[in-house]
């Protein structure tokens, strides 16, 4: 299963580490997001992948997929 995100604000970068902490591979797209947000956005996730293993994947400007670390 891959979760597809499309936060409408910072405050909903929980639902993004709660799936990725679960071993659920996010599809997030920052489309709807400010450009400032998304710049956060994407800083909270590049820590999450450096913090608990996994990568990070741009598919497009604003999409990127967010794998976690084989178990």
């Amino acid at each position: 299963m891959i979760r597809k995100l499309r936060p409408r604000a910072y405050d909903e970068a929980i639902y993004v580490g709660h799936y990725f902490r679960t071993g659920v591979p996010v599809v997030m797209d920052l489309s709807a997001l400010p450009d400032a947000e998304a710049r956060q956005m994407v800083d909270f996730a590049a820590g999450l992948v450096c913090g608990r293993g996994g990568d990070m994947d741009r598919l497009t400007d604003r999409v990127f997929l967010l794998l976690p670390a084989a178990r």
